[in-house]
């Protein structure tokens, strides 16, 4: 829970909510885990109460799940919850990518080339986290390149819901390759404004997402 003081002129309220939210989509609370009111406001330094509110969020974004007797818990991530998502965002990326291949200019070519370059250098240097962002950024810039604002509008409202999954898919680190290639490939289909390759290469980059996440569902069920 590291960001806690970044986000220290925002309510207190705020601040617990984005904290512990972010700590559900990086992983570093576990689905299945128990969210303890005391342990939590002893580890951030603040009463109860703030607590609860932020679970009370978190339960109505779909993060928290309410278990009798038990208490507040990480919601799992299920296969059905992940293919509601991935879905959407799936026809989200192939629109973006099929405009971006039409508008794309000169100087948004080069920051995907850069953004493209940075995710390739945090691959090397593995640390999730930063691949994670960097992941984020480099479709983030397929999207600017779309000049479509309420397109962008969308992905934002589901861009907390996609992180979790992404996060999860980059643990895996014997995809880390693939996900080099892939994006490659999708880099040199929308600056050379091939729609047909750069939709095609979307998808298979969303599939190969979908099945990893669920392959790892079903582990963690037989474990």
């Amino acid at each position: 829970m590291e960001n806690y003081m970044q986000d220290a002129f925002l309510p207190l309220r705020d601040v617990v909510f984005k904290t512990i939210r972010q700590s559900i989509l990086t992983g570093e609370l576990k689905p299945g885990e128990r969210l303890m009111e005391i342990h939590l406001a002893n580890k951030l330094g603040v009463s109860r109460t703030p607590i609860r509110e932020a679970i009370r969020q978190l339960e109505l974004e779909g993060l928290v799940i309410m278990v009798p007797r038990k208490g507040a818990q990480v919601a799992s991530i299920t296969e059905k919850s992940m293919t509601d998502v991935l879905e959407v965002r799936l026809a989200l990326e192939k629109l973006a990518v099929e405009l971006a291949c039409k508008r794309i200019t000169y100087e948004q070519k080069e920051e995907l080339k850069r953004v493209l370059e940075e995710f390739e250098k945090a691959v090397d240097e593995g640390d999730a986290g930063a691949i994670a962002r960097a992941d984020v950024a480099f479709h983030d810039a397929i999207f600017n390149a779309t000049g479509n604002m309420r397109l962008g509008q969308m992905v934002n409202n589901l861009a907390e819901q996609m992180y979790r999954y992404r996060f999860e898919y980059i643990k895996d680190e014997g995809g880390r390759k693939l996900l080099v290639e892939e994006h490659r490939r999708i880099f040199e289909a929308v600056i050379n404004g091939r729609i047909e390759d750069a939709t095609n290469e979307i998808s298979v980059h969303i599939k190969n997402q979908e099945d990893s996440i669920i392959n790892q569902i079903r582990m963690e069920k037989i474990d």
